[in-house]
């Protein structure tokens, strides 16, 4: 028994001795290149101030919060609001519309920066590179509100595109009011301004593979779609896997001010997602507490998203962010 706890207090003396050594390297580094770290002084007081500080607000999730009074809310209520979305047929709703929203916009717009990648990887003119690049860039500095003011206008009843479709069809499209073709508008203004932006991390990342393997491959007799499909694309096969989990940990956050912008009551039943119902449950109805519980159950389900893919690239692919 003796020979047991000696044993035992052995291993907590070793313990604490690699403990107290790995602080003591760590204070060395921090000391060494402390000016490098000085500059993560002012991140992290951001980050403590604008993103973890504000998560004490989630609270209201479970009290009542009347507006002008306690900024924590008045009486402890429990699950009563998650309760109320739960059996809220119009949150379902909008669930379903996120869900399919998110699902479109994973599906169509994160592939395209990629394969747009890829295309001007193979463009030899170097001017003509630049150009489509540079007009690529472009509508990713563009405000939102001009592109939805774009958009509104291209798709007017006597907008650019009806002009087209009348001239083929005779007939014009009221594409803004009818609900079945939001989805379709949203998602070909996301690829638009967002496709070039997109694919300044591939281009980057494709500089890296080394030209000797193109070189060897060529040497086997390897063509150009060969190259890019054994070469190129496990060459970026890091970043897209990483790009990948950060988007599907935003997968529940649509656009929300492009669809405040273009949406209306007409088209609720395919535009209406959690963000923009949010905004009317929340800051139009002033209903803090309900709106609250909601975000909260948003951004439950965004962090199981986000685990959930890392874990799966880890044993994939054994590539992960984490």
């Amino acid at each position: 028994m003796e020979e047991v706890k000696i044993g035992k207090a052995g291993n907590a003396q070793v313990l604490k001795e690699a403990k107290t050594s790995k602080l003591s390297r760590m204070a060395t580094v921090i000391r060494k290149d402390w000016q490098l770290y000085s500059l993560l002084i002012l991140p992290i007081i951001y980050l403590v101030i604008f993103k973890y500080g504000p998560m004490i607000g989630n609270v209201i999730a479970f009290r009542r919060f009347i507006p002008g009074g306690n900024i924590y809310g008045e009486a402890w209520v429990g699950f009563h609001y998650f309760k109320m979305f739960i059996n809220d047929p119009t949150f379902w709703k909008v669930f379903t519309n996120t869900l399919i929203m998110g699902g479109l916009t994973l599906l169509f717009c994160f592939p395209m920066p990629i394969i747009f990648a890829l295309l001007l990887n193979e463009v030899k003119s170097k001017k003509f590179k630049k150009f489509v690049q540079t007009a690529s860039y472009l509508p990713h500095f563009l405000s939102i509100v001009i592109v939805a003011g774009m958009i509104l206008q291209l798709t007017a009843i006597n907008g650019s595109i009806n002009a087209i479709v009348e001239f083929f069809t005779g007939e014009k499209i009221n594409f803004i009011q009818q609900a079945e073709w939001f989805r379709t508008i949203y998602i070909s203004s996301e690829i638009w301004q967002g496709m070039g932006w997109g694919a300044i991390l591939y281009l980057a990342a494709l500089t890296t593979i080394d030209e000797s393997l193109y070189e060897a491959a060529k040497m086997d007799g390897a063509n150009r779609w060969k190259q890019t499909l054994h070469i190129t694309i496990p060459g970026i096969l890091p970043t897209i896997v990483t790009l990948l989990i950060l988007n599907i940990g935003s997968f529940m956050a649509v656009g929300f001010e492009k669809i405040l912008l273009l949406y209306n009551p007409l088209t609720y039943e395919t535009s209406d997602v959690i963000s923009t119902y949010l905004y009317r449950v929340g800051l139009e109805s002033s209903n803090f507490s309900y709106a609250t519980a909601i975000g909260l159950f948003e951004s439950i389900i965004g962090l199981i998203l986000v685990l959930t893919a890392n874990g799966i690239s880890r044993k994939l692919t054994e590539r992960s962010l984490w």
